[in-house]
């Protein structure tokens, strides 16, 4: 429980840089754009000030927001989406794991939404696999094993 605090507390904490990172860059690009308005208007007789749009503000946020999504893509790959694996010949395996189980096991276990929940129970039934010394996973042993 107390890792799904700090875990609530760091994606807090996260967020509200991404906020502040938003507002800088937002004041940034206003501040470029009244430098170019002011150099430009110089050059033909100062043409009235112009705020900036909600439009351009929203572009910009719009693109902190895809490029901060493309590094936490890159941070964290096993949210990722990956290409498909090559079939294995002694059947299917745990996730990340050399532990043989049931189809009916990795069916169950690509139910669980959360990815590092699943991963976590992934780990942990494949320990008590090897621990049990089971040679392959069936529903049974996984819903034992995968209890917390």
């Amino acid at each position: 429980m107390s890792e799904q605090i700090h875990l609530q507390e760091r994606l807090t904490d996260v967020e509200e840089r991404l906020t502040n990172v938003e507002s800088l860059l937002v004041s940034i690009n206003q501040k470029l754009e009244l430098n170019a308005r002011l150099s430009s208007g110089a050059q033909r007789h100062q043409e009235p000030e112009v705020a900036p749009t909600a439009d351009s503000a929203e572009a910009l946020k719009q693109w902190v927001t895809d490029y901060v999504s493309m590094r936490l893509q890159q941070l964290v790959p096993e949210t990722c989406v990956h290409p498909a694996e090559a079939p294995v010949q002694d059947g299917p395996f745990l996730d990340n794991t050399n532990v043989p189980c049931t189809e009916e096991v990795v069916h169950r276990v690509k139910r669980i939404p959360i990815p590092f929940v699943r991963e976590m129970v992934v780990q942990r039934v494949a320990e008590n696999a090897r621990a049990a010394k089971i040679e392959r996973v069936d529903i049974e042993f996984f819903e034992k094993a995968a209890t917390f």
